[in-house]
């Protein structure tokens, strides 16, 4: 028997990264109350880590969908794979030289993940796994993650792209 409905429990389950990183602000907040320059040093110090975490679990629960798209992603050391019903492939993100998303032809948004050799990997935003991509294209140099999450935001989308590799590190 659940203690909570199921609809709650899958919406905690979705914010639970911001919730707990706000209420470790919170926590912070409550030790700057204990008083004294230590407690209060401490606490602001706990506080803002809270509050850096819960940015960074408000950028996350953008790439945190239902997992119901086609497909599944997998990432392991830096090699990103994808499969699909209607196809697939293997991008390693040291190779990747260009970062766009896109519709594809039946309307689904896609990221497309383009290697300096073959054809591009296209991913379905809401792809089962799709999740680890904010983690994964985080670590790609010069990436504006403002950029990134504002191209996601965004209702009607035409070819964008988000990413190309700085040409002195091609």
């Amino acid at each position: 028997m659940a203690l909570l409905r199921p609809e709650l429990q899958t919406l905690l389950t979705r914010w639970h990264e911001v919730l707990l990183s706000a209420a470790l602000a919170l926590a912070g907040l409550w030790v700057t109350t204990w008083g004294g320059w230590f407690f209060a040093a401490l606490g602001g110090l706990v506080a803002a880590l809270g509050l850096a975490l819960a940015l960074i679990g408000w950028r996350r629960l953008r790439f945190r969908g239902d997992g119901l798209g086609p497909g599944m992603v997998r990432v392991v050391e830096g090699q990103l794979a994808y499969l699909g019903p209607h196809g697939g492939g293997f991008v390693g993100m040291a190779d990747l030289v260009e970062l766009g998303l896109i519709a594809d032809n039946a309307g689904v948004r896609c990221w497309r993940l383009t290697p300096h050799y073959g054809a591009p990997v296209l991913v379905p935003v809401a792809a089962l796994g799709a999740d680890q991509l904010y983690d994964t294209f985080a670590s790609l140099p010069g990436l504006d993650m403002a950029a990134l999450l504002a191209a996601l935001d965004r209702p009607h989308l035409s070819d964008a792209v988000v990413w190309r590799r700085p040409a002195r590190l091609r």
